[in-house]
């Protein structure tokens, strides 16, 4: 059933939604959004969507939607113009006040969906989760996919920034020696040692830099691993007045920055430009 208006939505301090949960509240002013991808295979999660998405699910892709387009410098992914992004989720009928629960979803363990869960944030709508295990939990609970897409929406979004959110690689090269920062690689562990590079140029890590994985945080069924576990698993940054993010290009490194906001830590600065960044100078 359709949540109830005299119940609005709050996801502020809920983080992780479940499938039934899901299933229970779609409807109303409820938004969801499917943002399934692949880098080997750009196009993949536009099929996915257009082959069977979740009821009433928008689609936002990676590259199109949720970067701008990469240069000499700044990564791979490169954090989207936000006047376009503040249209696009404008079509996509997200109000800033009341804020629009949102509910983001892939099937990668959260790698796009935290992605977009993080600029939402950013840019301060704090109504917003994600669904526990994907679209494949959905599946797996036997719950109804739709080949239709929903029609634009006429939303009021007013972004307001958490510049401080973000930082760039002046700021790393200059705070990442001092004994109260924790730089955080969220690559594969071969990656962060350079042992293997799939994608970027040259292989290796930023100079102090410590290894957490970012599927590390969830199952193999790609369901996030109890707030207590993460408390546990992240307890090292407690020590740190700086802990600053990154991954390949800034995304995978906000399922970590995720994970932190749902283990009751104080959330990590972004690093949006990570590796594909810092080798582009080297």
């Amino acid at each position: 059933m359709p949540a109830s208006p005299a119940q609005p939505i709050d996801l502020t301090n809920t983080h992780i939604v479940s499938s039934q949960w899901l299933a229970d509240h779609l409807g109303g002013d409820l938004v969801v959004i499917d943002c399934r991808f692949s880098l080997p295979e750009p196009d993949l999660g536009q099929q996915q969507y257009s082959s069977g998405h979740l009821p009433g699910a928008y689609y936002l892709d990676l590259n199109c939607h949720l970067s701008s387009p990469a240069q000499a410098h700044g990564g791979r992914h490169p954090l989207p113009h936000w006047p376009t992004f503040v249209d696009t989720l404008n079509l996509l009928g997200i109000q800033s006040s009341p804020q629009t629960p949102v509910v983001i979803y892939d099937a990668s363990r959260f790698a796009f969906a935290a992605r977009l869960w993080w600029m939402l944030r950013y840019l301060g709508h704090e109504n917003v989760a994600l669904l526990d295990g994907g679209i494949n939990a959905w599946i797996e609970a036997g719950l109804p996919l739709s080949n239709t897409t929903p029609r634009p929406q006429v939303g009021r979004f007013v972004p307001q920034p958490q510049a401080h959110w973000i930082v760039d690689i002046d700021y790393v090269r200059q705070h990442k020696d001092k004994l109260d920062t924790m730089v955080i690689d969220s690559r594969s562990g071969d990656r962060f040692r350079g042992e293997r590079e799939p994608i970027d140029p040259v292989a290796g890590s930023v100079p102090g830099a410590v290894n957490y994985f970012w599927k590390d945080i969830s199952t193999e069924a790609g369901l996030l691993k109890p707030p207590a576990e993460l408390a546990h698993h992240w307890q090292a940054i407690d020590d740190a007045d700086d802990v600053i993010v990154y991954c390949g290009s800034g995304v995978t490194a906000c399922v970590n920055l995720f994970s932190q906001m749902v283990a009751g830590k104080p959330m990590g600065k972004l690093y949006p430009g990570g590796w594909s960044d810092w080798c582009s100078y080297l």
